[in-house]
């Protein structure tokens, strides 16, 4: 058994495109449209998946867009999606730069969490060792569900 992808309903692809491939770094490495099924899928890798993802279609986020137009609620059953990063200091404050709560700062400098515009939590998580704790991190409070 190998891990092949992880599919999220998306209402409004552009948005979520902007999201994942253009705030978080994920590269587009596949599309299908079916006209009779009404959909699109996009599918995404980490950059560090890259060659990977594209020799054996895995490991890979899948968006799902339903041209009906209905909106998906998730619940917390549904989990998070966990990237691994370089810098979670850098990236958490690119993220709040766009508008976007971080709900779990990463206080620890190893771990943050918030959420996608389809209410899709992330986990952002430190490469090798955490960073030093540092501010504004260490100072913000957990808000929300994530």
């Amino acid at each position: 058994m190998r891990y092949l992808h992880t599919m999220v309903r998306v209402h409004d692809l552009d948005a979520s495109l902007g999201f994942y491939r253009d705030l978080l770094g994920l590269v587009e490495t596949g599309r299908y449209e079916s006209e009779e099924g009404q959909f699109t899928l996009v599918y995404l890798a980490a950059p560090a998946d890259l060659d990977k993802a594209q020799s054996e279609r895995a490991p890979l986020l899948e968006l799902t867009y339903n041209w009906d137009g209905e909106v998906y609620t998730g619940g917390r059953n549904f989990g998070h999606l966990a990237f691994e990063v370089d810098d979670v200091y850098t990236l958490c404050q690119k993220v709040m730069d766009q508008g976007v709560t971080i709900n779990v700062p990463p206080r620890d400098g190893h771990m943050a969490f918030f959420r996608s515009p389809d209410n899709i939590s992330i986990e952002l998580l430190q490469k090798g060792q955490p960073l030093a704790p540092a501010e504004p991190w260490t100072s913000m409070p957990t808000v929300g569900e994530w």
